[in-house]
């Protein structure tokens, strides 16, 4: 009997730690030895060169808060798994515990708040149109029977039909699997316009075969705060993910990684994305803040 209640114990202890350690994941990262990174295939903060590599400005700033936490915790090696996550399922795999911290393209809006929190913003994306060079289309109003092409999980055609110029326009809507996919339906003539965020635009542009027979035109359609994501309650860790990123914008680490990702060549065809530093992302690193897309519509 005395063994029976022992074994009862033991498992009860072992469900509550690991309880426990699913709202602590400083902790959780601690007893295992690692961190699980989500990263994505085709985005222009985060992709893969193939073979298990990833790249892109948020995954390298991830790595830095990585390596920032492993000394926090004072362990003398860290493992980061790299875990690929697509729009549909970024949010079921950092909600689930499969994903420590996410570092893809993801807006921070009032509907994901209440499902995940978000570090402190790291870029502010304008979301626009990428086109043919020699399709005429030029703005919202060029759509009219149209095929509009987005990626499947994202709000981007969303937010088109809800600009005021999209009324009484009529396109047809085209889902891609993933961005390349979408841009992919553009470039082998299936959609006449594709709608993302222009950072990702730029950079599928910039590892096209042709990249000067693209072009982002028309009106900018929202402007939206974008951040890595992670759990809910769980301040120790929001903690020290937040307090890498203020410390690599004050030391002008973060500035030196953006300009090597956007304003230098970069694999895997050295083309250079070509976008200078926002000034709405400047203003985001000077007042570093998690607040969602909606407070950034009211100004």
């Amino acid at each position: 009997m005395k063994k029976h209640i022992f074994a009862m114990a033991v498992v009860t202890l072992a469900a509550g730690s690991a309880f426990a350690q699913a709202g602590d994941t400083l902790a959780k990262i601690k007893s295992s030895g690692s961190v699980t990174l989500g990263v994505r295939e085709s985005s222009g903060l985060s992709y893969t060169l193939g073979n298990g590599k990833y790249v892109g400005f948020h995954t390298e700033m991830a790595e830095v808060i990585i390596s920032d936490i492993r000394k926090q915790l004072g362990l003398s090696a860290l493992e980061t798994k790299y875990q690929p996550v697509t729009s549909q399922n970024r949010i079921p795999l950092v909600t689930n515990g499969t994903v420590d911290l996410e570092c893809g393209s993801t807006t921070n809006n009032a509907a994901r708040q209440k499902d995940v929190a978000f570090a402190v913003t790291t870029y502010v994306e304008e979301v626009r149109m990428v086109v043919k060079a020699n399709s005429g289309i030029t703005s919202i109003k060029d759509l009219n029977g149209r095929s509009v092409a987005t990626t499947t999980g994202t709000t981007s055609v969303q937010t088109l039909r809800k600009n005021e110029r999209a009324g009484g326009i009529d396109f047809k809507e085209v889902y891609g699997k993933d961005h390349a996919d979408s841009f992919l339906l553009l470039e082998t003539g299936r959609a006449d316009a594709f709608v993302m965020d222009g950072s990702i635009l730029a950079a599928n542009i910039s590892k096209s075969k042709n990249p000067a027979d693209f072009k982002i035109v028309g009106e900018v359609l929202s402007v939206e705060p974008i951040a890595c994501m992670l759990r809910k309650n769980d301040p120790a860790f929001k903690k020290a993910v937040d307090d890498s990123i203020k410390r690599q914008i004050a030391d002008g680490s973060l500035a030196k990684l953006y300009d090597k990702w956007f304003l230098q060549p970069v694999p895997p065809t050295n083309t250079k994305i070509g976008l200078p530093l926002s000034d709405a992302t400047k203003a985001a690193w000077a007042n570093p803040n998690d607040k969602p897309m909606e407070d950034y519509a009211k100004k």
